[in-house]
Formats: structure tokens, C-alpha cells, sequence
């Protein structure tokens, strides 16, 4: 027997990029033969997609970690590295992917929507497309992009038209099981059904979903018995049918009691859901002291503007009226469903003004550091190799041709000061010399850059203020007494 699942936390993690390749081609006569390094292959991407034949979100309560292949490094003689294979994860129709504060980042209804949860990063670039007039043997490539990552919830509300509801034990699943193939377990105690069960009905020409929702008790909404388990699975029904039990065996209900408490549950939880259409059933209508009941409190329930239907799942009594009423209920509310209209491709294009980065000034321990943040500055600082000192000035030509240069001497920056470039808890921090930018006399020998030999004391400054807290911490572990 499958279990169901219809939430789980997900922790999915995309692939990073391949790295490029740094080559040169070598062939006998033709020690020169220009650079051939190849790109590396991109991250595979994790993504979700609603599958018809996936009815719960088991697999990923067993198994909640997930990521995607990482993309293969760029190969010498211009071989490109091959791409990461994309993780598709089958969820139920219905499924909502959410943060960790709850925020919903999808909804995904229809067979074949799909969302992504993590995108795989960027391959880098080798030598052989970093090559230009000025740098016609790079001796450095570009690295791949890590992919993202995180955690989502899953959750699972049920598509259905119809939401049956009620007590435990009103006869709810034995009700679905004879209007539709559905076959759920039926049992004579509360809280039998533990699943929401599932089952088509035909009217006619009208063919709707029928979901049994499990027994609903006082103090649902907040929680109590498996309210808010199973709650979130009305929330998409257009129509609720309040099935009531007419041969209950407790003195301290009945059928209006039995109605006004759901219709309580259902207000508090909100959603929308004390506006939805509504009939009611009488259930179990063939013993002798259900059909007293139902005639006594019928006028009762239609004084409140109720459509009452008397019926009996086990002897099959009043099936057929209340399957074409519901077909009538369900064709008025898809009648009234806005109509979806095909998806707008809005173009929205680059402001003028927008230099794709900002700049501002921050202060550490009494010196100045400025912090640039932008989609391409940060890119490209994951992208480069700081232990080439080529890659180096690479990447200090791409800020400066950019405008960060520009935007630093406007915002006060001097030579010597710090310059931040990303979020303060992954940040890549150095000191900042104007006009950085040069020509190929600056280029030593492969993988070199002269511009990176003069001294630079700011930064020397701070290695050693670094060095000496260093020591201090270590000295306070080597003496503490516990």
C-alpha cells in the first residue's frame, strides 16, 4: 500500500558549470599554434514537473536531497565540455512549491507545467574564445559558474470540482465509492479514510472530479484531528457538499449541529472558502431512524437556503439526482471561471540610465570599503581564477570597460582603498588602483600581468592587521581555562 505525502521540505541543488580550458595547440614545426582550449559545459538544472500518474510526494519524504550533474571542463584541441544532465522530478497536479518563509514561488496545475527550482551555472570560457588582437594566447580560462541551490516546500492541494465533507464516519468515502470507480477503505470507525480519495464522475455530458476529504472536528482549522492536514486540499473544489449523517449514534449531535460546526471550520480557515457553492446530503437515509431525521430537520435546512438531497450509499437511493445536481453545480462554476487567456511576452529593455551595478560606500573598522553589486560584476568574480594573474587583469579590464571604474571615482574612492564586489557574507574584497586598464604592453608571460607586481600596501596592511587578530584568537584558545 502507498503512503501519502502531501508535504515535504526539498533541499535540491543545481550543477556548477565545467571549467574552461587554458591550451595551447602543439604541433611538430608549429610551436606556436595559437590557443585551442575549449569551453567547459553547463550545470545541469533541477526541475519540477507535474506528472498525472504521480499522486503523492513520498519519494521526496524518503529521499529530500536532490542535485543535478555538474557540466565537464573544456579539453584541449577545442573540445567543449559536455553539458549536465537536467534533473526532472515528477510532482502531483496540484503541487505548490514554496520558500522557507512561505512565499509561494509556483503553482503548478496542468499536466507538463514545469518550474525550476535551481539553475545550473554557466560553463567557462576557454582560452581559445578568450583570445582577441590584444590577447592572442591567453594563458588563463574563465571558471564555471557554481549552480544554485536551496530549500522549497512541496505542497499538495488536491484538483478536484467537488469536496465532500463532514464528520468522520458520515459516510463520505462509501458516497464516493458509488458514484464513481473510486475505491477508498471503508470502515465503521472515525477517521478511516486518512487519505483524500479521488474519483470521477459522468452526468450526462458533464464529467467532474470528485475528492472525499478526510473527517473534519471541532477545532480543525487550528489544527486539531487532521484539519489542517487536509484543509488545503478544498481549497481548489468549486463546489462542497456537506454530507451529513443521519443514523449517528451520539446524543450530543445531529445534522444541523453537524453543519453549523463545518461551516465554522470552514470560516475560520478562510481561503475563500465560505463563499464557495454548497449543497447538502443526507446520508444513510435506508435505516428506519435516518429517514425520521432527515424529514425532521429537512425544512429546517432548506429554510437556510440549502439544496437538500436525501440519499443512502449502501442502497443506492437518490445517486442519480444529486450526480446531475453536482454536474449543474460544477458547469455554472466553470461557466464563471475567468477564461485563461495565452501567455503575454513582455519585453521589458534596459533603462537608459541603468549601468546594470551600483556602488556605495561602507565602513570597516574606521577604513572605507566600497561595495559593488550587479548581476555581471558578481558573475564575472565567480568566474575568474585569482591565482593567475592574467585572469586577474582580465577581469579588471571587463569592470573597468563596464564603467565600475567611473562610478568608484564618483563615489570618492582613492587609489589604495578597499572595493567589495558582492554580498557581504561572499564577498571578493581588494585594493583599488585607477586606471587599471592597459594595453598588451602589460602582459608578461602567459598567465602574467605586470600591472600585479608593483607593491600594494594597502592590501598589505590588511593581511597583517588580519594576521595579528589571527594570533590574538589563537593565543585566547591556547590559555582559556575550559
Amino acid at each position: 500500500m502507498t503512503t501519502f505525502v502531501d508535504r515535504v521540505e526539498l533541499h535540491v541543488a543545481a550543477g556548477s558549470g565545467g571549467h574552461g580550458c587554458a591550451s595551447v595547440h602543439r604541433e611538430k614545426f608549429k610551436p606556436l599554434g595559437g590557443p585551442d582550449g575549449g569551453n567547459g559545459g553547463r550545470g545541469g538544472d533541477v526541475i519540477l514537473t507535474v506528472d498525472q500518474s504521480v499522486t503523492t510526494l513520498l519519494d521526496y519524504h524518503h529521499s529530500p536531497h536532490r542535485k543535478a550533474t555538474n557540466g565537464k571542463p573544456g579539453e584541449g584541441g577545442n573540445r567543449s565540455g559536455k553539458d549536465g544532465q537536467d534533473l526532472v522530478l515528477p510532482v502531483p497536479d496540484g503541487t505548490v512549491v514554496l520558500d522557507k518563509q512561505g512565499n509561494v514561488l509556483a503553482d503548478l496545475v496542468g499536466h507538463g507545467t514545469t518550474y525550476v527550482a535551481a539553475q545550473g551555472g554557466r560553463g567557462g570560457l576557454g582560452n581559445a574564445a578568450l583570445a582577441s588582437a590584444r590577447r592572442k594566447a591567453p594563458g588563463f580560462a574563465l571558471l564555471g559558474e557554481p549552480g544554485t541551490g536551496g530549500d522549497v516546500v512541496l505542497e499538495l492541494k488536491t484538483v478536484a470540482d467537488v469536496a465532500l465533507v463532514g464528520y468522520p464516519s458520515a459516510g463520505k468515502s462509501s458516497l464516493i465509492s458509488v458514484l464513481s470507480a473510486a475505491k477508498p477503505k471503508i470502515a465503521d470507525y472515525p477517521f478511516t479514510t486518512l487519505v483524500p480519495n479521488l474519483g470521477v464522475v459522468t452526468a450526462g455530458s458533464t464529467v467532474y472530479t470528485i475528492a472525499d476529504v478526510p473527517g473534519l472536528i471541532p477545532g480543525a482549522s487550528q489544527g486539531r484531528g487532521l484539519g489542517l492536514e487536509f484543509l488545503r486540499h478544498v481549497e481548489r473544489c468549486s463546489v462542497l457538499v456537506h454530507v451529513l449523517d443521519t443514523a449517528t449514534l451520539e446524543s450530543d449531535r445531529d445534522p444541523v449541529s453537524d453543519l453549523d460546526v463545518i461551516e465554522a471550520e470552514l470560516r475560520e480557515y478562510g481561503a475563500g472558502l465560505e463563499n464557495r457553492p454548497r449543497l447538502v446530503v443526507l446520508n444513510k437515509v435506508d435505516i428506519p431512524d435516518g429517514q425520521d431525521l432527515a424529514d425532521l430537520v429537512r425544512p429546517d435546512l432548506e429554510e437556510r437556503g440549502y439544496r437538500v438531497f436525501e440519499v443512502s450509499a449502501v442502497a443506492h437511493k437518490g445517486l442519480k439526482e444529486l450526480s446531475f445536481a453536482l454536474a449543474e453545480f460544477v458547469a455554472e462554476a466553470r461557466a464563471a471561471k475567468p477564461k485563461e487567456e495565452a501567455t503575454r511576452i513582455v519585453i521589458r529593455p534596459k533603462a537608459v540610465d541603468d549601468a546594470g551595478f551600483t556602488v556605495t560606500r561602507e565602513e570597516d573598522e574606521g577604513e572605507a570599503v566600497y561595495r559593488v553589486r550587479g548581476e555581471k560584476p558578481e558573475r564575472w568574480v565567480r568566474q575568474t581564477d585569482f591565482n593567475n594573474d592574467e585572469a586577474v587583469g582580465y577581469l579588471a579590464d571587463r569592470l573597468n570597460r563596464l564603467g565600475v571604474e567611473d562610478e568608484l571615482m564618483k563615489a570618492g574612492a582613492r587609489a589604495g582603498d578597499g572595493v567589495a564586489i558582492g554580498p557581504e557574507d561572499n564577498a571578493v574584497v581588494f585594493d583599488w588602483e585607477p586606471s587599471m586598464s592597459a594595453g598588451a604592453e602589460m602582459l608578461g608571460r602567459r598567465g602574467e600581468d605586470h600591472r600585479f607586481e608593483a607593491p600594494r600596501p594597502a592590501a598589505q596592511r590588511r593581511r597583517d592587521r588580519d594576521a595579528e587578530r589571527d594570533e590574538a584568537e589563537q593565543a585566547y584558545d591556547d590559555f582559556k581555562p575550559f
